[in-house]
């Protein structure tokens, strides 16, 4: 949506009506992703496409209803056999497309949704009630704390999708759109831990950089599924980069060269978790260190390590599954304990917390 943002801002400034079309699910092969939008003012006038030109004369037809009626429709094409050109997608995919009206009383939340911070856009598929969490908090319609929380947790990852929430009153379903990008997950070291850690990383939505010093191991053949494999010294990197508060470090290195740096830039950034690879003798002789180096207290309470939490792997894997588990129970706000030996709500709701822009 945010690519119609100027036309949308000139319809709001004439107090135009208009319709809003969102691709809500892809099934197969589609020409556009889940929250590609077209849009239709109260004139017939037409920006943004869904389909390529596959869909659009019908989604057209559908937004015109949606003017007049005022009530949202939500709308299945697919392939057809009997005409492969007839209304439907030629490559044999399936769209969902969810259309809806935006008047005076919505402008406030597309306007949300079309700001520079990270958003996320809440519509409910069945009132076809709209509203937008932002850093500021909800915009529009009231939220259940439960929708509220599903749609931080999707905005924190960057995640599109449709949702089905268990709610106070009943089961709602509804399609958030987040406008943020993906968080960082940034690796220290290139050995067989990180390339295991890569793939849980990716699994989890992060971004994954691998930052490697020395030339024969910042090889991204040995780590195909980091996004980005970086040869520079690690402090040097993570002094230049971009972070906030959703980042999570690890220090795979097991180097003092590399680790106290790179930790003493770490850990007095804003980032959401830092954990260092080491045995518990290591990990006396690097705080030792790093107190050496300036770092206080307080400062060494945010290290996690040595990293991961005690679940007795053994492989790389099994490591990076110790380490990724950790992540989440810190930035969750998870006990780390078995289920079985909790009562506290298996999915709680969770406090809302934006990422930075």
């Amino acid at each position: 949506m945010r690519e119609l943002g100027a036309q949308l801002r000139r319809w709001h400034a004439a107090n135009t009506t208009y319709a809003v079309a969102t691709v809500v699910g892809v099934t197969g092969s589609a020409p556009r992703p889940a929250g590609a939008t077209m849009v239709v003012d109260e004139f017939g006038n037409v920006r943004g496409s869904l389909s390529g030109g596959c869909v659009e004369g019908a989604v057209y037809e559908l937004c015109q209803e949606v003017l007049a009626s005022g009530v949202p429709v939500r709308r299945s094409f697919g392939f057809s056999d009997s005409d492969a050109f007839a209304v439907g997608l030629t490559c044999g995919g399936e769209l969902e497309v969810f259309v809806h009206r935006v008047t005076a009383a919505e402008y406030p939340v597309i306007e949300a949704a079309l700001g520079p911070g990270p958003v996320a856009l809440v519509r409910d598929l069945d009132s076809g009630a709209l509203a937008a969490l932002a850093s500021g908090g909800v915009v529009g319609a009231a939220l259940d704390a439960a929708v509220v929380s599903r749609a931080a947790v999707m905005l924190d990852t960057g995640a599109t999708g449709l949702r089905v929430v268990g709610c106070a009153d009943r089961e709602r379903t509804v399609f958030v759109e987040s406008f943020a990008a993906p968080p960082r997950m940034i690796i220290c070291g290139a050995t067989d831990f990180t390339t295991a850690l890569c793939r849980v990383g990716r699994l989890l939505g992060y971004r994954v950089t691998v930052c490697e010093a020395r030339p024969a191991f910042a090889d991204h053949a040995r780590m195909p599924e980091a996004d980005e494999v970086v040869r520079q010294w690690p402090d040097q990197y993570l002094r230049a980069t971009e972070v906030d508060s959703r980042t999570v470090v690890c220090v795979l290195t097991h180097d003092p060269k590399f680790d106290i740096p790179v930790l003493a830039e770490a850990l007095r950034l804003p980032v959401a978790y830092v954990g260092a690879m080491g045995s518990r003798r290591s990990d006396r002789e690097r705080r030792r260190r790093l107190r050496a180096a300036g770092l206080t207290d307080r400062e060494l309470l945010l290290l996690h390590s040595p990293i991961g939490l005690e679940l007795g792997g053994q492989t790389p894997e099994e490591t990076a599954v110790s380490i990724a588990a950790e992540i989440v129970a810190t930035r969750r706000g998870g006990s780390a304990r078995p289920l079985f030996a909790t009562d506290r709500p298996i999915h709680p709701v969770l406090p809302v917390t934006e990422p930075s822009a």
